[in-house]
């Protein structure tokens, strides 16, 4: 009962746009007060898993490495709301049954699954390159919905030896695409300020301003905006958040890395009455073990205050 009032809570929010099915992607109308929900994503604890798609940056023993049944009990342990589960840390040609246990075993341990996310590029022009990328997305749209979450991370993609309009045009039309067949799963797929053509705020809102779907919005990244002021571009954009992945580090342009305001970002979500998860997607080089308790437990102090 507490998943299922949760998840309905997180999915009613984005959808007061009246009885369209089709529009540009306008800021969400939530009613109600803020809701910040604390969750953790895989991605935090990207050297230490069992499977994984991509190469490992650090070295870790064998009998430490764990999987995602692993991962969401230490989101319960912490005392994380949601899990990210994000795709790359599924075993290779992952089933249907798999999933399915991994859903049961969230709601066992008290954990809503909050999403997954997926590394693809929407940039490519029509051919076989850009249907694999729409077919990895509807696959990873089928798997989110199996597993009773509600969110999906996709990125835009860069030039591929095109202008930034073309770029855009080809994210636009891909993103619709998958769009509307997430709309058939109850999926929100969430964009992210990912580099490439959506490096800098004005570029992903005008993305999101085109898209004639309502089941398109932002997955905000907070330390993914290299700019002369992150802070101000989190507020542009936090309007049309449907997922949150917080890091405890920031870059302004042409400066080092610093610790991220907390405080700040939450003040922003909870200015722009954003209702949802607010995910520790840790990347910082202290052991992410050490680290993460520390952190979780500082957010969920300020996402409660909030």
């Amino acid at each position: 009962m507490f998943l299922q009032r949760l998840t309905t809570a997180v999915l009613v929010a984005p959808f007061a746009i009246g009885a369209s099915t089709t529009r540009a992607v306008t800021p969400f109308a939530r009613s109600g007060k803020p809701r910040l929900l604390p969750g953790l994503a895989a991605y935090s604890l990207r050297d230490h898993f069992k499977d994984s798609d991509h190469k490992r940056g650090g070295q870790v023993p064998e009998g430490e490495r764990i999987d995602m049944f692993q991962f969401i009990d230490y989101c319960a342990d912490q005392g994380c709301v949601g899990a990210e589960l994000t795709s790359y840390y599924f075993p290779a040609n992952v089933t249907d049954d798999y999933l399915l246990r991994v859903k049961r075993h969230a709601f066992l341990r008290g954990v809503a699954i909050s999403g997954s996310a997926i590394g693809n590029t929407f940039t490519h022009p029509r051919g076989e390159k850009r249907d694999a990328e729409i077919a990895l997305a509807r696959r990873w749209i089928d798997r989110t919905a199996l597993m009773g979450a509600t969110h999906l991370r996709v990125f835009a993609g860069d030039l591929r030896g095109t202008t930034a309009e073309e770029a855009k045009k080809r994210c636009i039309g891909a993103l619709e695409e998958c769009a509307a067949y997430a709309g058939t799963r109850g999926v929100m797929l969430g964009l992210e300020n990912h580099g490439g053509i959506v490096a800098e705020a004005d570029d992903i809102l005008e993305i999101l301003r085109t898209v004639q779907s309502p089941w398109v919005g932002i997955n905000l990244d907070t330390g993914n905006f290299h700019t002369a002021d992150p802070y101000r571009d989190l507020e542009r954009c936090a309007p049309y958040a449907v997922n949150v992945q917080l890091k405890v580090e920031m870059q302004k342009k042409g400066g080092p890395k610093e610790e991220a305001d907390l405080e700040r970002a939450v003040k922003i979500l909870s200015s722009a009455n954003y209702q949802g998860y607010v995910t520790l997607e840790y990347e910082a080089t202290e052991n992410p073990y050490a680290a993460i308790p520390r952190h979780i437990k500082r957010i969920k102090s300020l996402l409660g205050a909030a």
